[in-house]
């Protein structure tokens, strides 16, 4: 990372004849093992690396101004919760509402909480809140809770993952190509799972897939 980081600071250095600042933030499930510095003959670099765990996820979870970002509800749960049962209360609380957008968060909610292992806490808060009984029957995620329980959550899952990956990499890259739509839908399982920890640094679609 600390190798692409640095190519990336040259490129700019290269266009606008500055260096920038860069901070590597990290979401993964294992715990950071990436190096910041890079040495060489004649040569150091060093990068900021930062864990989300390190960071308090209550800001995102509770500021006013975010109120209409369910993004950035949703992605707390990345971050440093505390007490984890009552931060998914919080974000599933803020998830309620708009409507039209529930599905989708929480599809979004699930992917990442899988990263945090948090996935049967969320479960059992969306039984406590009967405002969410119509997201169960989303095509998505009621497949994926009501099936997937009893058959292992194998296709329901997949095709949950499937779903969100294309709204993520949408979000990301749009106008999202045909060619990249069906790439998506193409993909196995372990595949998905393989793409998911590229989705907030490949530079290009092409680099997501690679």
């Amino acid at each position: 990372m600390a190798v692409r980081m640095l190519e990336y600071s040259v490129a700019i250095r290269r266009r606008f004849k500055r260096f920038p600042e860069q901070i590597v933030l990290y979401v993964g499930n294992a715990r950071l093992r990436m190096k910041p510095l890079l040495e060489g003959p004649g040569l150091r670099y060093l990068c900021r690396f930062v864990d989300i765990r390190e960071l308090d996820a209550q800001p995102l979870l509770t500021s006013p101004a975010l109120e209409d970002h369910l993004e950035d509800h949703v992605i707390g749960v990345l971050a440093a919760l505390g007490d984890e049962r009552e931060a998914v209360h919080q974000i599933l609380a803020r998830i309620v509402s708009p409507p039209s957008e529930r599905a989708a968060a929480l599809g979004e909610l699930m992917v990442l909480a899988g990263l945090r292992n948090l996935g049967t806490v969320i479960e059992q808060e969306i039984e406590q809140m009967p405002i969410l009984d119509d997201i169960m029957d989303h095509e998505v995620l009621g497949r994926e809770r009501k099936r997937g329980i009893e058959m292992g959550r194998a296709e329901g899952k997949v095709e949950g993952e499937r779903k969100v990956i294309l709204r993520l990499v949408g979000k990301r890259f749009a106008p999202l190509p045909d060619w990249a739509k069906q790439r998506i839908e193409s993909l196995s399982g372990a595949e998905l799972e393989s793409v998911e920890p590229r989705l907030l640094d490949a530079p290009t679609l092409e680099d997501l897939f690679a």
